[in-house]
């Protein structure tokens, strides 16, 4: 894969949560909604679940305003039709995965993310995140045994904004230190992570674990796995 290289030494990274750094269980896949729609009497095809997932991805991409929970309970709502799903259950069953979604117990971490973290750390940088769930934050930090490593932890449901809103990136800034050109957004989102990073001045760097193809701007590196980080933010990649 091509990296580009940024320019300078980083003194801050700042990372997305999810599909970044944590990724859903069963209970967000197929089988798990079936089981969240049969509670209030609707039935759903669990295979049809990644192609829901991927038609209902438009009403993410177009959020980027003030927080607000019914963007998410509307998506939901949009993959549980297009499983088949239908009736007035679906806007409690949606409210209801929305709900769970923010218990960190669903998810896990990916292999990867422990100690690069901690390595990142250790090597002096300032690490942050940026969240557009309503994920209690500092709950996250010490489900997944990651005390002490973040200096700035901020959530869209916390600020009011969501990524790519300026002001959520302006906020974790300001909560480092840091000025934008010294730090860099590392997220799985060209709309919200990418994108919204280089409209502030910072750099970027895409994460793409299945390795599909992204239509990124030439300047932003396309990694498959948070071990190929540390010497993009030590200005150390290969072209």
């Amino acid at each position: 894969m091509s990296l580009a290289k940024p320019s300078g030494t980083a003194r801050a990274v700042l990372f997305d949560v999810d599909f970044t750094l944590i990724y859903p269980g069963p209970t967000f896949q197929g089988v798990g909604y079936r089981h969240f729609c049969a509670r209030h009497g609707i039935g759903v095809d669990p295979a049809a679940f990644e192609q829901a997932v991927a038609g209902a991805s438009t009403l993410l991409d177009s959020s980027g305003g003030i927080y607000d929970p019914q963007v998410f309970i509307d998506y939901t709502k949009r993959i549980i039709e297009l499983m088949g799903g239908s009736g007035p259950g679906v806007e409690r069953a949606s409210r209801d995965i929305y709900d769970e979604w923010a218990a960190c117990q669903h998810f896990s971490l990916y292999e990867d993310v422990a100690d690069v973290l901690r390595g990142l750390h250790r090597a002096g940088l300032k690490i942050g995140l940026i969240s557009n769930t309503q994920r209690c934050l500092t709950s996250f930090q010490k489900h997944f045994e990651l005390d002490g490593l973040f200096s700035a932890a901020v959530s869209s449901s916390d600020h009011g904004y969501m990524k790519p809103h300026p002001s959520i990136f302006e906020a974790a800034l300001r909560a480092l230190d840091t000025e934008p050109g010294d730090a860099v957004m590392v997220g799985d989102s060209l709309a919200h992570d990418i994108e919204g990073a280089l409209l502030c001045g910072m750099r970027a760097v895409l994460v793409s674990r299945s390795g599909a193809p992204q239509a990124c701007p030439p300047e932003v590196p396309v990694i498959q796995s948070l071990r190929e980080l540390p010497p993009l933010l030590a200005g150390r990649a290969q072209t």
